[in-house]
């Protein structure tokens, strides 16, 4: 039968839908729906909460060839995007700064995690490390 003949065909003659179609249909429609929700529920749950950056001190300071390496991760917990991240650690030895360093990243998106170090010439074991975030954009 072509398409015009089963339009213009009583009801008794259109083609049965079996059930092997129809559990096909619905498991489809399920899988679609289901998507579309979670979709909408992260849109909508996490879309409105600005950046929240946190710096975390993952490993213990190690030594090579006279400097030492202090190494962080920084991880976004906020809904939004960050851009142009900016990290700085200051070093502090008998409360007058020693030495500082700032460093960049590009973007963090929601949830995301960045592996970064700073590296000193001084023992930061020595004196007080502040490792901070010091600004970003959102896009």
């Amino acid at each position: 039968m072509t398409d015009s003949e089963i339009k213009n065909a009583p009801e008794s003659k259109r083609p049965f839908r079996n059930s092997t179609e129809w559990l096909s249909f619905g498991i489809a429609s399920l899988i679609v729906g289901t998507v579309a929700g979670l979709v909408i529920y992260s849109w909508a749950m996490g879309r409105n909460s600005p950046p929240s950056l946190t710096i975390y001190r993952t490993e213990p300071v190690r030594e090579a060839d006279g400097q030492f390496y202090v190494p962080f991760e920084i991880v976004n917990t906020g809904g939004e995007t960050a851009e142009s991240v900016q990290v700085i650690a200051e070093l502090k030895v008998n409360a007058a700064i020693q030495e500082s360093g700032d460093l960049q990243i590009d973007f963090l998106s929601r949830g995301e995690t960045e592996k970064a170090a700073f590296v000193f010439k001084t023992d930061p074991r020595q004196g007080d490390l502040v490792v901070r975030v010091a600004s970003y954009k959102t896009p």
